[in-house]
């Protein structure tokens, strides 16, 4: 497994050469995979692949809904390959070649719901898509990637797991990218780089889990945390064009 490859349809209310489209556009590895298909509007997926033959598309969709339902039984920790390709009545091959490794199943598990998350805050109404200020945008980005995150908490907590090569590309990549954007519209003297990851840092499955299990926190208090927290990067950072914080 090397990367997650973006899968989005294109947002006519965004730019198309905003820096969230053009990082779309950088998933050229998917040439590795597979060729262009002319005319197609998404880039697939590991485990969402080109056009296929029917009997192919069965196998796929019958691994991926195998592999859903057994993660729902017995928890991601648990998932097998070997066992998946049983249960679905498949060869080991067929799984192994269609997803590279457990990490490909879990992206492809995940890739549904990534790209409508995806969608919703490229070309969504406001405040989590186009149309309101920057700011809001970011609380509301944060809100809606903690519920993201805890829909499918077990995948990522597998994912997050794999390493940071995988863990730091594919959808935290266009999500930092997207958040960066954001922070150069409300803070253009700040560091946004570098503060897109910190408001993304708390927003991981592990953490969200801890604070839970833990701290007996809710998911609403967890997002008034994030908030106050996009608060005061926003609008309590203050720098001067020469560099240092003040």
């Amino acid at each position: 497994m090397t990367c997650w490859l973006k899968s989005f349809i294109t947002a006519p209310q965004e730019s198309e050469k905003s820096p969230v489209r053009r990082l779309i556009g950088e998933f050229s590895v998917y040439k590795l995979y597979a060729p262009p298909v002319r005319g197609r509007r998404t880039l697939p997926v590991i485990g969402q692949p080109q056009p296929e033959r029917a009997d192919a598309a069965r196998n796929r969709r019958r691994i991926i809904e195998v592999a859903a339902r057994m993660i729902a039984e017995h928890g991601a920790d648990n998932i097998s390959l070997d066992e998946v390709a049983r249960v679905a009545g498949v060869g080991v091959g067929t799984v192994y070649r269609r997803f590279g490794d457990r990490a490909g199943l879990v992206l492809a598990l995940i890739d549904d719901q990534e790209r409508q998350f995806q969608e919703a805050f490229l070309a969504g109404p406001p405040p989590l898509g186009p149309g309101a200020p920057a700011a809001e945008r970011i609380t509301a980005f944060l809100d809606a990637l903690v519920d993201r995150v805890v829909a499918q908490q077990g995948l990522f907590v597998q994912l997050e797991k794999c390493g940071k090569t995988i863990r730091y590309s594919g959808p935290y990549r266009v999500h930092h990218v997207h958040l960066a954007t954001l922070l150069a519209q409300a803070c253009p003297q700040a560091d946004r780089a570098f503060l897109a990851d910190a408001l993304l840092a708390p927003v991981n499955a592990r953490l969200i889990a801890f604070q839970q299990e833990e701290r007996g926190m809710t998911i609403g208090e967890i997002k008034a945390g994030l908030a106050q927290l996009a608060t005061v990067v926003t609008c309590g950072y203050s720098v001067p064009p020469g560099g240092s914080r003040r």
